[in-house]
């Protein structure tokens, strides 16, 4: 289903760990479930006294264990225990039958549903192809307004935020931030409160682009302009998917620099725009050839740098991100392995096998 068009609702339900427990609230209660280590990162989630979790509840426990972890980690769940919430976990997706005790609850598979960190699903956009300037590309859905994406991060200990940018409303914002020096050095649009009234309405008029904001804690620090990659200037220089996306980003606020706020809002925009079209298999960006550090950030995020090409106004290096590599490899969870080169042990591919779920 295509998710890009979304209301500005604010997501209810929220679970934090803390320890060997995992704190949900929401819907004007809070539940305490107690969290037990099963070994090579499997952790069982059980019952807390109030009872069995609702569905959204029980996604929110299990993602409360699988956004922050520098080892591979299986939520495992007592199928007698939690035979009320079987069938929905097993039918959204998220959850698989281990054997004839328990149901494993796979990050990989949880963190593509769109339940948690989406305000509002819609419905699949219908796709028809439409004459473009890199060959046919499919007609786009209108854009999104208000808040597109939540997700709590906790090594900020704060909820990361996307929303759509308000033309008049974010104007001066957005004109304070494209005239600081050290965002115009690279940015390269300066100018007057017209000129950049002028960008915006031009974007605006263009289905093909989408200006963001990322906010921390409802305050905007970053911006963020996502286009489709067909219809772009990219297209020309490689073979575009059809929903392929890409992004450019400028940090609004001197404060919102450095490793952990990279790895809070990177990961987090990726997970939105995989989110919002899983149609989308793809996602590239070309930065600067030149910006070594940001090469860096990316390729340390899972980017694979593809090649070196020429703009009429930069030398940029493409770099690409694929859907699959982004949600089996948990880059959304800032992972930190001890042996990167270690197979995976706790994957769909590796324990779905006759005879391996032990």
């Amino acid at each position: 289903m295509s998710l890009d068009t979304l209301t500005s609702q604010p997501m209810p339900i929220r679970a934090r760990r803390h320890g060997d427990v995992v704190q949900v609230r929401g819907n004007g209660r809070e539940i305490n479930l107690p969290v037990a280590h099963l070994g090579g990162g499997r952790l069982a989630l059980r019952l807390a006294s109030e009872g069995v979790p609702t569905h959204n509840e029980t996604l929110a426990a299990c993602e409360a264990l699988s956004n922050h972890a520098t080892e591979e980690v299986l939520v495992v769940l007592d199928r007698a225990l939690w035979r009320a919430r079987e069938a929905q976990l097993l039918k959204s997706g998220c959850a698989q039958v281990l054997d004839g005790d328990t149901l494993g609850v796979f990050p990989e598979l949880l963190w593509q549903l769109p339940d948690l960190w989406l305000p509002e699903p819609q419905p699949v956009f219908p796709q028809v192809m439409m004459p473009g300037p890199h060959g046919a590309h499919p007609l786009r859905p209108a854009k999104p307004i208000g808040t597109l994406y939540h997700r709590y991060i906790p090594w900020l200990d704060q909820v990361f935020s996307l929303r759509a940018l308000e033309r008049e409303a974010d104007l001066p914002l957005f004109h304070h931030w494209m005239n600081d020096t050290r965002v115009a050095a690279f940015f390269d649009e300066a100018g007057t409160m017209a000129e950049h009234q002028g960008y915006l309405a031009r974007m605006a008029d263009d289905p093909h682009m989408m200006p963001v904001f990322g906010c921390l804690d409802g305050v905007p620090l970053f911006y963020f302009e996502l286009y489709w990659a067909r219809e772009n200037r990219i297209g020309a220089h490689y073979e575009a998917g059809a929903w392929d996306r890409g992004w450019h980003v400028l940090v609004g606020e001197e404060h919102a620099r450095g490793a952990d706020y990279i790895t809070a809002w990177l990961p987090s925009l990726m997970h939105y725009m995989f989110l919002a079209e899983p149609r989308t298999q793809a996602l590239v960006g070309e930065p600067a050839a030149s910006h070594h550090q940001q090469i860096r950030n990316l390729t340390r995020s899972g980017f694979a740098r593809v090649k070196d090409f020429d703009f009429a106004h930069k030398r940029a290096t493409l770099v690409r991100l694929e859907r699959d590599y982004f949600f089996k490899s948990r880059l959304w969870a800032r992972p930190d392995p001890e042996d990167p080169g270690r197979p995976l042990r706790l994957s769909c591919s590796a324990l779905l096998t006759r005879g391996n779920t032990k």
